[in-house]
């Protein structure tokens, strides 16, 4: 069934207002101005303001489609459950590299249904891009005020010099294990779901992800990437990514382009 064009409209349009209070607040921001939750992990007034006019945004246009985001995400797995579509969020993806002021943060929006993205909006603050799929419909960016599709390279395992990008942030000995098993790989340190993003426009291959991730860190980017003609697969059973689990935790992932000879192969051993 064709994805209602409203609902991305939505999307996007929320994600550009989120971009513009993001970068007002990135303007004038400085490291001392970072709050933490409990878990230790870094909130800006950024976090709060573009989670404040997405929720506003969406829930104005669909009021009867739930809204479930990093900021606000206490909702019992029991009324979860019940949803048969709902908003998943992360309104600003990338808080560290946000503080650290490096650019590679980015806003995520997606659609869930039945336990799988169906629509996905990454919008990047600084730079101005925006990517975008609905189920069935390809994977698109913004150029210029025009609409541009994406498509994920074509590669083999055994290639010479793959590019695999690796969090900016999190990196631990598996994923460097997991890195030596090819042939001279280029390695492309990236912030945020833009990992995701640039395996879905062809200019990175394959991205492995061994430390913890929320299914909000990957829904948007996900379906971008499908649509491009590459997956996220769980590392240990080789099945595509779920949501709305009881928890929201994802489990260890590999994600890559239009890999021809990927698969089971390509889990972790």
């Amino acid at each position: 069934m064709p994805i209602d064009p409203a609902l991305l409209y939505a999307a996007k349009d929320a994600a550009h207002l989120a971009c513009a209070e993001i970068m007002e607040v990135y303007a004038s921001f400085t490291s001392d101005q970072v709050m933490h939750k409990s878990d230790d992990s870094p909130l800006t007034r950024a976090d709060l303001r573009a989670n404040t006019v997405i929720q506003q945004t969406l829930e104005a246009r669909f009021p009867d489609i739930p809204f479930l985001s990093e900021e606000n995400k206490q909702i019992p797995y029991g009324i979860r459950t019940g949803f048969l579509r709902f908003w998943m969020v992360d309104p600003l993806d990338g808080t560290k590299e946000f503080v650290k002021k490096n650019g590679e943060f980015t806003v995520n929006i997606a659609l869930i249904e039945e336990g799988r993205p169906v629509l996905g909006v990454v919008a990047v603050p600084v730079s101005g891009a925006c990517y975008w799929a609905a189920r069935g419909e390809g994977s698109w960016m913004e150029k210029e005020d025009q609409p541009v599709a994406i498509r994920s390279r074509s590669f083999s395992q055994t290639d010479q010099g793959l590019r695999l990008v690796a969090s900016r942030s999190h990196r631990d000995a598996d994923t460097e294990a997991f890195m030596a098993r090819f042939d001279q790989p280029v390695i492309r340190p990236s912030g945020s779901s833009l990992k995701i993003i640039r395996l879905a426009t062809g200019e990175a291959d394959m991205y492995p992800r061994f430390a913890p991730t929320m299914e909000w860190d990957t829904a948007a980017a996900d379906i971008i990437l499908e649509e491009s003609g590459g997956k996220i697969i769980n590392a240990e059973t080789g099945k595509r990514l779920q949501y709305n689990k009881p928890d929201l935790l994802n489990p260890h992932f590999l994600a890559y382009g239009n890999c021809v000879d990927c698969g089971g192969e390509t889990q972790r051993r």
